[in-house]
């Protein structure tokens, strides 16, 4: 394992770093510093401190852990590995995903989800511990969003305008979310014992990578969401 103090250095010199043959680093000092990890395999990275837009953009199989917060566009076009964030995230995170695990403790900005899109046998999935920002799944495509609203303290788990576009995939929120307001063009229900049998293992490692409870997690009824099968914005997005 290799320490790298990134308290001097610009993003261009912590990702030549990164790029070395080692495969597993800690790294020190973050602040800002963008595209961290972009674009790669086959790394396991700790990073203390705040990362910059775009941490894990494009990311091929490496695992990246934030004990902290990070800023926007997090896991941007990842197409597989994971990424944990300990504390919140900014806005735009998992845009346009198509595999890959994006799991946070705490709290999303804006837009999180947005085009995110299932790609072959590729299921991208995003878990959002506390609450979201608005405009969740914006346009999503494919993949599998749940957000937990742990410590919401009553209020609505996500923003205005959720699923907006929404024409695929999947969106598990927790709670019955009758005071959260969704277009005509998507579906809710109560999830069924199916429902959660799909999300049981990803909410399982999420609770095992926090330190929480799952089955706590789970005795809480869920709302499903889902694009109406005579859903517009399909035929607006997808070829017949």
């Amino acid at each position: 394992m290799k320490i790298i103090d990134a308290t001097d250095l610009d993003y261009k010199i912590l990702n030549e770093k990164l790029r070395d043959t080692d495969s597993e680093y800690i790294i020190d000092g973050c602040c800002g510093q963008r595209f961290l990890a972009a674009g790669m395999s086959d790394k396991t990275i700790t990073i203390n401190g705040v990362p910059g837009n775009a941490l894990g953009a494009y990311l091929n199989n490496a695992t990246i852990t934030v004990n902290t917060n990070a800023q926007d566009a997090v896991g941007d076009t990842m197409n597989e590995g994971k990424i944990l964030i300990h504390g919140n995230i900014g806005d735009a995170a998992g845009y346009a995903m198509r595999g890959g695990k994006i799991y946070v403790r705490g709290n999303a900005g804006y837009r999180a989800g947005i085009h995110m899109k299932a790609y072959k046998e590729k299921v991208p999935v995003m878990i959002i511990g506390g609450c979201a920002g608005s405009f969740l799944g914006e346009y999503q495509a494919g993949g599998i969003i749940i957000v937990l609203g742990l410590n919401s303290n009553g209020n609505p788990i996500v923003g205005n305008f959720p699923c907006t576009g929404m024409h695929g995939g999947k969106m598990y929120l927790r709670g019955n979310c009758s005071n959260i307001k969704l277009p005509e063009q998507v579906t809710a229900h109560p999830a069924d014992t199916e429902d959660l049998d799909k999300i049981h293992n990803y909410l399982s490692e999420y609770c095992s990578d926090f330190g929480l409870d799952a089955e706590d997690i789970l005795s809480t009824p869920f709302t499903v969401i889902t694009p109406d099968s005579r859903n517009p914005y399909k035929q607006m997005y997808v070829a017949n």
